[in-house]
């Protein structure tokens, strides 16, 4: 198990989070605002994926 922080624009979260829910087993995401309140930090538990891919790239879209 690791946690994972990822620091983004609010409208990103979203697609974070189910991004990541792809590749890993994650938890749901516990959001904060960063100490400006111009971004959002995001904190995930997780989990890699028995019998996963080797290729767990996440890809810009």
């Amino acid at each position: 198990m690791f946690e994972i922080r990822i620091i983004c624009e609010p409208d990103d979260a979203d697609l974070l989070s189910q991004t990541l829910a792809a590749v890993l087993d994650t938890g749901s995401a516990r959001q904060y605002p960063t100490r400006d309140r111009k971004r959002t930090r995001l904190y995930f538990t997780a989990e890699h994926r028995p019998n996963a891919s080797t290729d767990n790239t996440i890809r810009e879209h």
